[in-house]
């Protein structure tokens, strides 16, 4: 990642953060927090919010029926997790920090056995809580089973960390040719920044991941025809009391969250609940793909620091060796020279 984003060079985005005159409104009690609000009285949600949580997305089999943590189980959580990237070798990702805790492992497999990771030292420190998953619903804190048709499909599930085919570019997943991770993204602890501009009529989310930006109206405008499909879906933002509402619909297919069908919709709520805390929850619901709606609780903690610049495989010159290591290993199983 080279040199700081700078805001100031999204000259769209910039545009939009232009407000109305003050609205008049009472004033807290001394030593009292209230929510911030934007001169035409909304709640103020800009700034950078991060997503480290060390909370696993499901609950794991050692957590079952059990949606919190005792103080003591909670310490003795984040002691194990300490001891998981002790030796700072391999980054360990996502809930992979969680489950290898859990399992007692502090030598965690590489996502990437054959070449190997870069070091623990670059991934951020994790966040913990009490809560056992960000799933609140169903109540079990687990995805809902995929539909038959999903399984047979091989829809509705994270993509494997590594893809099998390297016949050509187009083979490689959109997140490794430096297009997208998808939107939303619910990895934790790798470049999982998010910054927030807002305006009368527009909400801006910009990911750090991939520096994606999505310019979300909330003026009422409908969705456009679903014969217009997009890599992010097309969202639309409404005010439910201090809680922003976002709906997206008309995922494209090779957009679509975790692969999901085109029926995909997703709706997120923001909601700030405290100087330094924006609750963010995800209601994913796609009948074709899961057999019934599923929610996500995650805590966005305040940052102080600035976006990075993404420089996603610095142009995707990668990309060249990629093939080539694939094509060294096709020659050497068919006998060739390497």
């Amino acid at each position: 990642m080279a040199g700081r984003f700078i805001v100031a060079g999204f000259g769209a985005v910039v545009s939009l953060i232009a407000f109305l005159p003050a609205a008049a409104g009472a004033q807290p009690a001394a030593g009292e927090w209230s929510v911030p609000r934007t001169p035409d009285g909304y709640p103020d949600l800009q700034g950078v919010w991060a997503n480290n949580n060390a909370t696993p997305l499901e609950r794991p089999a050692a957590w079952a029926g059990k949606t919190r943590l005792t103080d003591e189980e909670l310490a003795a959580f984040r002691a194990a997790a300490s001891d998981v990237t002790a030796n700072g070798l391999d980054a360990v990702f996502g809930d992979q920090l969680a489950l290898a805790a859990l399992a007692g492992i502090t030598d965690v497999d590489s996502y990437d056995p054959g070449t190997g990771n870069y070091n623990q030292f670059w991934l951020v420190e994790r966040d913990f809580d009490n809560r056992t998953s960000l799933v609140v619903d169903p109540p079990d804190g687990r995805i809902p089973p995929r539909t038959p048709e999903a399984e047979r499909a091989g829809r509705g599930q994270p993509p494997p960390p590594i893809a099998e085919k390297a016949d050509s570019w187009a083979d490689r997943p959109l997140s490794e040719r430096c297009i997208t991770f998808g939107v939303p993204s619910l990895f934790a602890g790798y470049n999982s920044y998010y910054q927030l501009f807002q305006s009368r009529d527009h909400v801006v989310v910009l990911m750090e991941m991939i520096h994606d930006a999505r310019v979300i109206p909330i003026d009422g405008r409908p969705h456009p025809s679903g014969k217009i499909r997009q890599l992010h879906g097309d969202s639309r933002g409404r005010w439910d009391g201090d809680t922003l509402v976002v709906e997206t619909t008309n995922y494209s297919r090779l957009g679509s969250f975790w692969s999901a069908s085109e029926d995909l919709v997703i709706v997120e709520r923001f909601t700030r609940v405290g100087p330094d805390t924006l609750h963010y929850e995800v209601t994913f619901e796609d009948s074709t793909t899961w057999t019934s709606p599923w929610t996500v609780e995650i805590p966005l903690r305040r940052s102080q620091d600035p976006l990075f610049e993404y420089a996603c495989h610095e142009g995707n010159l990668g990309m060249e060796g990629i093939l080539a290591g694939y094509r060294a290993e096709e020659r050497a199983a068919a006998g060739g020279a390497k």
